[in-house]
């Protein structure tokens, strides 16, 4: 249900709004998992095609908009630009929406924001090498740790990073335990310590249904990739979405899943 002050006009202005902000934050992570993947910096340095090096004016900088003026190909070189940019962009235009729409604007908004700008931007770069940044983890950490004295009480505080510890150090027991019985890696540090993250935002129960979605569309994922059976993938992505289903939808599957065990 809507809060109360985004109704008429104020919901489309907070509308527009988030949709210009999701699509500058998709434009910029997108250039953030890039440079990560290749060990570069995003904080320092402008912008250049990756195919001739050419630095990028602003006019080439807009987002979505940039690539369909362009017809997805470099002013410069003529070389083509992925579509996974505008794509990309527009998608996180819309999590931005729906982010307000479940919230509103407030605290709540700009914290489940935060996170799930970790989770778009470790998406990207674990689909491009496999791994989870450990920065995108600490940085979900801190937002958490920022804005949960605003929307919890300490003994939620204590619940959720309670849950956070024991997701991880569960699943990094079971992950030794697996590698060991079949001489290979199992489960990834990163996708343990995402987990561990995912439960101080979710907490026990929360995190217990993320646990279980991530395994299903993991299945999916590795079929649209093409992976054979006992072959690695990226497990980060499959995680990341079942955790931002579950922040945006998770309270009304909990609640109805908690009324047929009749608690």
């Amino acid at each position: 249900m809507l809060p109360i002050e985004l109704h008429g006009g104020a919901l489309v202005y907070f509308s527009v709004l988030a949709l210009a902000l999701g699509v500058a934050l998709g434009s910029f992570l997108n250039c953030a998992a890039w440079r990560i993947a290749r060990g570069e910096s995003f904080v320092r340095g402008r912008s250049r095609c990756p195919a001739c090096g050419r630095t990028l004016s602003p006019g080439e900088l807009v987002p979505i908009l940039s690539w369909l003026f362009q017809r997805g190909r470099c002013r410069g070189c003529g070389a083509p630009i992925s579509p996974r940019y505008p794509l990309t962009e527009a998608a996180f235009a819309l999590l931005t929406w729906l982010t307000l729409l479940r919230c509103g604007p407030g605290v709540e908004f700009l914290r489940d924001l935060g996170f799930f700008c970790c989770l778009f931007c470790l998406t990207l770069t674990d689909l491009e090498i496999g791994e989870i940044p450990d920065g995108c983890l600490i940085a979900a950490a801190v937002i958490w740790a920022l804005a949960s004295p605003f929307l919890m009480t300490w003994g939620g505080v204590l619940r959720n990073l309670g849950a956070g510890l024991f997701y991880g150090a569960a699943l990094l027991g079971v992950s030794l335990v697996l590698d060991r019985v079949l001489k290979k890696d199992s489960l990834g540090g990163g996708d343990i310590k995402l987990f561990a993250a995912v439960g101080l935002y979710l907490g026990w129960t929360g995190t217990l249904f993320v646990l279980v979605l991530s395994c299903l569309l993991g299945l999916a994922l590795a079929a649209l990739l093409r992976r054979r059976a006992g072959e690695p993938f990226p497990f980060g992505p499959a995680i990341a979405a079942a955790a931002a289903l579950m922040l945006l939808y998770g309270q009304g599957v909990t609640a109805w899943y908690l009324g047929l065990l009749g608690l």
